[in-house]
């Protein structure tokens, strides 16, 4: 009597048996969206910070290469060489193509990248080793 109703709940079906697979289908899809979006937005988020007002008032300068290379011998180049070539830090040359102006500006005033310091550098000063920068290739 309970021997059909039994083997009736334990006996999976072919449709049974399907939906479970079709589920592992369904999360790891939405996995993968779930992560290609992340990285969607923090490629955005990284591309379109804000500019403060230091960074602002730095692009909207004129640069001159001759003082740029001034402030870099005597500020950058005991690290970064005196030609931008690498030595205690890395080489700069064509930073500028791999690096956009704010990221630049962000390095040098953050410090965050250890063992680079903080540099605190007025607008045009900045506006001028931002003009030499583009020079090294």
């Amino acid at each position: 009597m309970f021997h059909g109703l039994v083997s009736s709940v334990t006996a999976p079906s072919s449709t049974a048996a399907a939906i479970p697979e079709r589920s592992r289908g369904l999360i790891a899809g939405l996995t993968v969206f779930a992560a290609m979006a992340c990285i969607v937005l923090l490629v955005w988020m990284l591309g379109n910070t804000r500019q403060d007002p230091y960074s602002k008032a730095t692009l909207a300068l004129e640069g001159s290469e001759q003082h740029g290379g001034q402030i870099f011998r005597i500020n950058c180049a005991g690290c970064h060489g005196i030609a931008g070539q690498g030595l205690v830090g890395p080489s700069l040359k064509g930073v500028s193509d791999r690096r956009k102006d704010m990221q630049i500006i962000h390095q040098i005033v953050s410090g965050e990248t250890p063992p680079m310091p903080r540099f605190e550098i007025e607008p045009q000063n900045m506006a001028d080793l931002l003009a030499y920068l583009k020079t090294l290739s």
